[in-house]
C-alpha cells in the first residue's frame, strides 16, 4: 500500500495539530497504521498505533493522554490528532502500515509501507 501523510506545521507549545495519512488501496482496512517520528539527531520513535478495525490503539508513554490515532476506513485515512504539543514534540513523523492485524508492534522494522515525512515544529 502507499501512503501520503500531511498536515505538518508550526504551532506554538499547547497548540493543536491534526496529520492524516492517504492510503493508495481499497484494502486500506486490513491494514494496522502507525505513527512514527524522528527529531533530529535521535533514532526513529514509535508514536502510536491502530489496527486494523480502529478497535484497538497503542501509544509511546511520551504521547499518551496528549495524541490520539484515528482511521476511517471507507476514505482509505488514517489520522493523528496531536493536542497539548509540547517544543520537544518536534520531528519529522512518518505514518506507516503493515498487513494484518499488528497494532501492538512498536519497532519501525515490522512495517512494509512507509508514507513521506511531515515536518512538525513546536515553538516554545
Amino acid at each position: 500500500v502507499q501512503l501520503q501523510a500531511s498536515g505538518g506545521g508550526l504551532v506554538q507549545a499547547g497548540g493543536s495539530l491534526r496529520l492524516s495519512c492517504a492510503a493508495s488501496e481499497r484494502t486500506f482496512n486490513n491494514y494496522a497504521v502507525a505513527w512514527f517520528r524522528q527529531a533530529p539527531g535521535m533514532e526513529r520513535e514509535f508514536v502510536a498505533a491502530i489496527s486494523p478495525s480502529g478497535f484497538r490503539t497503542n501509544y509511546a508513554d511520551a504521547v499518551k493522554g496528549r495524541f490520539t490515532i484515528s482511521r476511517t476506513n471507507r476514505k482509505n485515512e488514517g489520522y493523528l490528532q496531536m493536542d497539548s504539543l509540547k517544543p520537544e514534540d518536534t520531528a519529522v513523523y512518518y505514518c506507516a502500515a503493515r498487513y494484518g492485524n499488528s497494532w501492538d508492534l512498536t519497532s519501525s522494522t515490522e512495517f512494509e509501507s512507509w508514507g513521506q515525512e511531515t515536518l512538525v515544529t513546536v515553538s516554545s
